[in-house]
């Protein structure tokens, strides 16, 4: 099996997985990083959102080959103590309701955030539309990325 070098939260791990191994499946199994969830496994819903080099990414579709060398950051390496301005607002906000899409709605928001700091109400809703609900608290949503954007002004 081969064996992968990967940069997680800024700590390197060395993983054995087959080559077209979700980065999704070796995060919560081989590194034991959890908060990523598992929604649907073909990129339709978001729940699985890391960020790789900064990016919001689907690690349900990209496979462990494509992550090597690249810098990925779960829910858990976002900030050491939950304190990032877009999980303050969450917070604040009270937006998890079973809470099962936060990880991914929160990743989702930070990557957008840090390339349009001051978004409209529009931008917000297209960025965020990719991400799923299934308690549709969509408009706490939006409310929590208006509120984080403000944080980060």
């Amino acid at each position: 099996m081969p064996t992968f070098n990967l940069k997680v939260n800024n700590e390197k791990h060395t993983v054995e997985a087959d080559a077209d191994t979700p980065l999704l499946w070796v995060l919560r199994d081989k590194i034991n990083l959890v908060g990523t969830k598992f929604g649907c496994g073909i990129g339709q819903c978001g729940a699985c959102t890391v960020h790789v080099d900064g990016n919001a990414t689907r690690s349900c579709l990209l496979k462990i080959s494509q992550a090597e060398g690249a810098n990925i950051t779960t829910i858990e390496g976002l900030s050491e103590y939950g304190d990032h301005p877009v999980q303050q607002a969450w917070k604040e906000v009270d937006v998890p309701q079973c809470g099962y899409c936060q990880a991914g709605q929160i990743m989702t928001a930070s990557a957008f955030l840090k390339t349009n700091p001051s978004p409209s109400q529009t931008e917000i809703r297209d960025a965020m539309h990719g991400n799923i609900c299934r308690c549709a608290a969509y408009n706490s949503i939006e409310e929590a990325v208006k509120v984080a954007s403000e944080k980060l002004s």
